[in-house]
């Protein structure tokens, strides 16, 4: 039998690289964050500060001390996780010469002394079960500002459980502040809440970005941003601000929330708005609006990953029961269509297609409306989270056209925006309540409109003599 002879392993020996890193100082701020001992770590940078880099080098060094445990890195989307992570892994790799075989299809990086890392989205099916019951030595999530209300339950009940079996375990929080200044990230890196060790750094004192001074100078310049101005204070200054204008759509608790619909409203009409998912999530949304009051109502929401078409159509049958609504919107692209057809043709559903050309206008009207106050959804509604997270892309924006951050995505979002074009609340008419009969204010209204009608027949019988005297066509 031919002997096989295999080359000898040719990755760092234990701790080279962690050792390589705590004598650098050319970047002191990573530095302090890749090397913290803390097991809760929160790092807030700004744009381009190095940070996915600094986790990146915390998880090598983390592989190394464990052979064969799985490291977990997991971000919003299962594209954004590849995109933010892997060229930076593959780098650092390849810098150090560690020897990692990378597997693309299941985003996987395994060590050579047979240790993992595996990255994950928060999109992808089933990824909370994938994680529970999973021993890990390191775990980071990146874009944390993104995750919204679902960043509190996912880091205490998920990811800090799986950090028992290891005295040296970690979970690292990164991200750049928000545009709502408030949330659990919020609560961890501003008000240092939750006992996190926290690091906050930019990309000026980031050494591999060369002329970051200039670089941001001419961002002011082109966009004619004032010193305050919340992009550059949250993207680039890595302060939290309030930014009302970065966001697509534009909810707020004060004006929007309700607790219950308005009880002396006799008569209800209802619309369900539907978007259909493939990678993302079905959504079904149903709004209210009635002649007798002046506001619109989101009043249920439904959202389902990776369903069938017949689960889908008997969740909209089940809606189509509950509220019959006077019109069924859905998007028919893709897979909408087909959906659409089989509402008509075997449930007698009526089923219009959304119109998906005028989005912007459609935003437009919506967030007048909430502006207004005459949009209402609970603030414990998806779609009041989501308005928080949707964010206007004003780097590729343009005066003639608004573009959004591909990351997150908002399906509930869309299927209210279909489903509120068909709203006509703002027929609604106020009732005018005059001055009671026969008091002084009645008698001098009466006055008034009798005066007027003078005025008026008096135009009239001038406007016909000119007319008689053909000074009008």
């Amino acid at each position: 039998m031919k002997r096989v002879v295999r080359a000898p392993n040719t990755y760092l020996e234990p701790y080279k690289l962690e050792k390589k890193l705590k004598v650098s100082d050319d970047f002191p701020p990573q530095t302090a964050f890749i090397n913290d001992k803390e097991r809760f770590i929160a790092a807030q940078c700004s744009r381009r500060a190095g940070k996915s880099n600094g986790l990146a080098l915390r998880f090598y060094t983390t592989m190394e001390k464990h052979p064969k445990s799985t490291c977990i890195y997991l971000a919003l989307t299962r594209d954004s996780a590849k995109n933010i992570m892997w060229p930076v892994l593959q780098e650092i790799d390849e810098k150090y010469k560690i020897g990692c075989a990378f597997k693309e299809s299941d985003l996987s990086v395994t060590h050579p002394n047979g240790s993992k890392l595996m990255l994950y989205g928060a999109d992808m099916a089933n990824f909370i079960r994938r994680l529970k019951g999973q021993k890990s030595p390191g775990i980071g999530v990146d874009e944390a500002q993104d995750f919204g209300g679902h960043l509190q339950s996912l880091l205490n009940d998920v990811l800090s459980p799986m950090l028992v079996d290891y005295v040296d375990s970690w979970l690292a929080v990164v991200g750049t502040p928000g545009p709502v200044p408030q949330g659990y990230y919020f609560d961890i890196t501003h008000l240092k809440k939750y006992k996190y060790s926290v690091h906050k750094w930019t990309l000026l004192e980031n050494p591999h970005i060369p002329n970051a001074e200039a670089f941001i100078a001419d961002l002011i310049e082109r966009h004619k941003w004032e010193p305050d101005h919340p992009t550059l204070m949250r993207e680039w200054r890595n302060e939290w601000k309030l930014d009302v204008d970065a966001l697509w759509v534009r909810y707020t608790a004060e004006k929007n929330h309700y607790q219950e619909l308005p009880r002396h409203v006799r008569k209800w009409n209802y619309i369900l708005g539907i978007d259909i998912g493939f990678k993302d999530a079905d959504a079904l949304a149903v709004l209210a609006w009635s002649e007798e009051d002046p506001n619109t109502y989101l009043v249920e929401e439904l959202l389902t990953t990776k369903q069938d078409i017949t689960a889908l159509i008997e969740q909209i049958d089940a809606m189509t029961k509950k509220y019959s609504p006077h019109k069924t919107v859905i998007d028919q692209g893709g897979l909408g269509l087909k959906i659409a057809e089989e509402m008509r043709r075997r449930h007698g559903v009526s089923v219009e297609a959304a119109d998906k050309k005028q989005k912007s206008e459609n935003v437009g009207i919506l967030n007048d409306e909430l502006r207004l106050g005459r949009f209402k959804a609970k603030s414990s509604s998806r779609f009041a989270q989501d308005s928080y997270l949707i964010q206007i892309d004003w780097l590729h924006s343009t005066p003639d056209k608004i573009v959004i951050k591909k990351d997150p995505h908002s399906d509930i979002i869309d299927a209210v925006l279909y489903a509120h074009k068909e709203s006509y609340s703002y027929t609604h008419k106020p009732e005018v309540v005059g001055p009671k009969y026969g008091t002084r204010e009645w008698a001098e209204a009466q006055t008034a409109a009798m005066f007027e009608a003078e005025l008026e027949g008096a135009q009239k019988e001038q406007d016909y003599a000119k007319w008689v005297r053909g000074e009008f066509d």
